[in-house]
């Protein structure tokens, strides 16, 4: 006959449960080690006694009366003026007496004393040899399973006691997950085997190589630090990282790799070393460590002192920059965007000595009239620049979305040679010029015929332009053939406070002055697809080619300059860019700008924390 199965009856306590489930507990050929686990641990005397503690706690908890008050005497005091207030009907002059009768002030007084009292148990001492039993007792056995994952947790040994110490717990790993292991804790056997003379590099190969149910025994740390919660801190990176690569992680396996531009959520800064951080849009949830800022600053200032990282604020050479220098060259209207190059200008390119500076490189007047070295200092001024402090780590940043009532967020375009942003940024405004615009610049020059005051340039007089400077009320300004040119910040904001988006195109130093809180740039940052051999070259230049003729007739020399300027440029100021755009054609850059415009208007896009902090 089978044999029934014993019934509990209403009044059995939960030690009674627990002895019933023990006993019921049969192995088999599938779950047999999972059956002989689960039979040891409730087995456990201590188990036992924790249930029956714990139904003596609830037991005295159903018996034990809780006043509904403490200040009964008061509240009846309160009641007796209210009714003496006002006239009063024949029951409420009963109740006034039975409140102010002695003997029913005197029974709520009682009530009072006792009500404030405790008169839970006390318990008694503990005994002398208290701590050996502890000791006998405190080892906590834990059973996790992983699957084809690291447990989550790193070790190290205790230099005074050579205890093989838990040193960290990964965010969202095995260990983690469980919630049964914690840091301090003391490591004893790993799947029954002890390892408490064994090199941690020995240990962690046992727990390497244990897959499925990994079962660790553990004596739990005397003050257990409190599980924390998931931090909302959220950073950009501003530098590569490979932990296969870095030899101070102190296990490179839970590194955590991202490229520059990754958003990062910092899950735990508990190590002032190490954080714990994950990839936004990752999918995997385990948590991986990072270098944390002071750490990754203190590095990069060894390695500059040490001279094998360069000193990002010393001056470098600057690519090519000059110009078509022909007394007769009109070239100085792409500025305003009319044309990239005048008919007059190609027709005497050939003689010009530089005429992919003209034709094809976007920069011919921009590098001969904007980059005054001398001036950019003074007209920097002050602005929240990620790359203002001397080691480029991290910057905190935080979702923002443009709201209907805010200003249009300003749209920075920067280049490298060859991109030809001005006609690009040209292009998408004449598709739609209700909702984009430019800032209109500056200049000293005379204002030709056909030209109006505040449309093709405000024209101001050289003492003007000089005070203007003075003020720093340009992010960029530079001469040109005795001329002054510059653009302001007013004009930025004019375009602004009609509801535009405003589209710049500036050398890249001019990012520390417009990244700011109140014009919360988003800056593309514009290369053009660079042929990287003779024969993709010249298909890129044919009549018939992908290029469609973009790049026109270039040397080799061409080529590696274009190059050079895109690295240059990316190295120096890429951890400022929101977005890359490969410029194959004009019409596709145009598309693709065009998209990214729009998206802006509506969509959330990550910005600097200090951008949207009131």
């Amino acid at each position: 006959m089978k044999e029934a199965m014993p019934v509990l009856t209403a009044g059995a306590g939960l030690h009674e449960t627990l002895a019933l489930l023990t006993s019921q507990l049969r192995p088999d050929a599938n779950h047999k080690e999972d059956m002989v686990f689960l039979k040891d641990v409730f087995s456990e005397r201590s188990l036992g006694y924790l249930m029956k503690i714990h139904e003596k706690l609830r037991q005295y908890e159903r018996q034990s009366p809780t006043p509904v008050l403490h200040s009964a005497a008061s509240l009846a005091e309160d009641v007796a003026d209210e009714l003496q207030s006002g006239p009063m009907s024949t029951e409420e002059k009963e109740l006034l007496h039975l409140l102010t009768s002695p003997h029913l002030k005197a029974v709520l007084s009682v009530h009072d004393i006792v009500a404030q009292k405790n008169f839970d148990p006390v318990l008694p001492p503990l005994p002398d040899d208290f701590e050996d039993e502890l000791e006998e007792e405190s080892v906590k056995i834990v059973r996790l399973v992983k699957n084809k994952e690291p447990l989550g947790a790193t070790i190290r040994r205790d230099e005074s006691s050579g205890a093989v110490i838990v040193a960290r717990i990964m965010r969202g790993g095995a260990a983690d997950r469980s919630g049964l292991v914690h840091v301090g804790d003391e490591l004893r056997e790993v799947n029954g085997v002890s390892v408490i003379h064994k090199r941690p590099d020995e240990i962690s190969q046992l727990l390497s190589q244990s897959q499925g149910s990994i079962t660790l025994k553990i004596i739990p740390a005397i003050k257990e630090e409190d599980r924390l919660k998931e931090s909302k801190v959220y950073v950009r990176a501003l530098f590569d990282y490979v932990p296969l690569d870095d030899k101070a992680t102190p296990c490179q396996e839970a590194g955590l790799p991202f490229k520059r531009g990754d958003i990062l959520q910092v899950v735990t800064q508990d190590d002032s070393t190490w954080w714990q951080a994950k990839r936004v849009g990752d999918s995997n949830l385990r948590a991986g460590l990072v270098p944390s800022k002071q750490f990754q600053e203190r590095r990069l200032a060894y390695r500059m002192k040490m001279g094998s990282l360069p000193n990002p604020k010393s001056p470098k050479k600057p690519i090519s920059e000059q110009g078509c220098d022909k007394e007769d060259c009109d070239c100085e209207g792409y500025f305003n965007g009319q044309y990239i190059v005048s008919p007059k200008c190609k027709a005497v390119a050939p003689s010009c000595g530089q005429v992919f500076s003209w034709e094809f490189y976007s920069a011919g007047l921009r590098r001969s009239f904007r980059l005054s070295r001398k001036d950019r200092q003074s007209s920097a001024g002050e602005g929240c620049d990620p790359g203002d402090p001397e080691y480029l780590t991290y910057e905190e940043v935080t979702r923002y979305q443009q709201r209907p009532n805010e200003r249009p967020r300003l749209v920075v375009l920067i280049g490298s040679l060859g991109a030809r942003i001005n006609e690009l940024k040209q292009r998408v405004i004449a598709e739609n010029p209700h909702r984009y615009a430019v800032a209109v610049p500056h200049t000293t020059r005379p204002k030709k015929p056909h030209e109006k005051d505040g449309v093709e340039y405000h024209f101001v007089t050289k003492q003007q332009f000089d005070a203007d400077v003075l003020n720093n009320k340009f992010i960029e300004h530079g001469e040109y053939k005795e001329n002054q040119y510059g653009t302001s910040i007013e004009a930025i904001r004019s375009v602004q406070a009609k509801n535009k988006m405003c589209i710049v195109d500036v050398q890249p130093e001019a990012l520390k002055r417009l990244r700011t809180a109140e014009f919360k740039p988003y800056v593309i940052f514009v290369k053009p697809r660079i042929p990287e051999s003779r024969r993709r070259r010249s298909a890129a230049t044919s009549p018939g080619g992908g290029g469609g003729g973009e790049h026109g007739r270039i040397t080799d020399e061409d080529l590696l300059e274009m190059r050079q300027s895109a690295i240059q440029t990316d190295q120096q100021f890429g951890h400022q860019v929101d977005r890359f755009l490969i410029k194959e054609d004009s019409a596709s850059a145009c598309t693709e700008l065009r998209g990214i415009l729009e998206r802006l208007e509506r969509e959330s896009f990550w910005v600097p924390l200090g951008w949207v902090r009131t």
